[in-house]
């Protein structure tokens, strides 16, 4: 196993859940969060089943200081990988063996060091009912305050693999921009917490947030895709005129890049109207990297 891992298993027959941070070596609430379950877990065992915690998968990446390791791969899209292939590819392959062998699976991000995330739990909408259901219900407990489904035929992730082996899957996002938000930590920790007692994994868990989530089910084609969301035209210098959890409409500006001198100026508009969720907050953008990622008010049916 080319990742160190924690396992821990109840008096009783349960579930086993597998939760996961680090896919992407620069984002670090994830690896944070899943070291304090492990403390938790040490000192209060399971009632029932088994849960399996991996803080960093992507341990070269982590090294770097990175999303990824040394050969340039994005972990996130290069499952289910090759056991003889590069370094990420290896991961990969070990981590979709991983997945394989869980019933249920959380796979916690951020947006690393160059975008930051509103809060969210998402899932792939499964063709199968009784997977897709078992998501949306684990999604409900984690407890954070948006809810999005998206198309699950996006290959070459962790949650892909899971689809692929039937095994219910979420993600999260919370914030990112380089630093370990105390928030973020908590968030995911009694989030998981919440899964786990769901679960029946433990007795009790963290009360959920009172207010209700919003809830976005988008099935099309390409829906959750983060980086190709409202694509840079051109590389320069991104200067943003919108907020994480702003509401825009369709066509308000969002943000210009420009050259060196300032003298071009290419203004990027939404494309439609909903809430930002995603933004690139490194000033430094190449063509073709996504600028925002807006959640739509509406979803036209695919």
């Amino acid at each position: 196993m080319s990742f160190l891992q924690e396992r821990f298993t109840g008096s009783a027959p349960g579930p086993h859940l597998l939760i996961t941070g680090g896919v992407h070596g620069d984002e670090f609430e994830p690896m944070a969060a899943i070291r304090r379950l492990i403390r938790h877990c040490t000192e209060h065992p399971l009632q029932a089943g088994t849960l399996t915690l991996v803080p960093i998968v992507n341990e070269p990446a982590f090294q770097r200081g990175n999303r990824v390791g040394d050969d340039g791969l994005d972990l996130a899209r290069t499952c289910p990988g090759r056991a003889d292939g590069s370094q990420t590819e290896r991961i990969a392959h070990d981590l979709s063996n991983l997945i394989r062998s869980a019933d249920r699976y959380i796979d916690l991000h951020t947006g690393g060091t160059r975008l930051q995330v509103l809060p969210l739990v998402g899932y792939g909408l499964h063709p199968t009912a009784t997977v897709r259901e078992e998501q949306r219900r684990m999604a409900l407990a984690f407890g954070l305050p948006i809810i999005w489904g998206t198309d699950p035929y996006l290959e070459g992730r962790s949650l892909s693999v899971a689809r692929a082996a039937n095994v219910p899957a979420i993600y999260a996002e919370y914030l990112g921009g380089g630093g370990c938000d105390a928030d973020g930590v908590a968030a995911y920790f009694q989030g998981c917490l919440r899964v786990l007692a769901y679960l029946g994994l433990i007795a009790e868990a963290p009360p959920a947030h009172p207010d209700a989530p919003r809830i976005v089910e988008d099935p099309r084609p390409g829906s959750g895709h983060m980086q190709v969301n409202h694509p840079a035209p051109c590389a320069g210098f991104l200067e943003l005129c919108v907020t994480l959890g702003q509401p825009v409409t369709m066509g308000e500006q969002l943000g210009t890049i420009t050259d060196p001198l300032g003298q071009q100026v290419i203004p990027i508009h939404a494309a439609y109207a909903g809430i930002v969720i995603v933004l690139h907050t490194f000033s430094r953008i190449d063509a073709g990297t996504s600028i925002a990622v807006i959640l739509p008010d509406s979803v036209e049916p695919a």
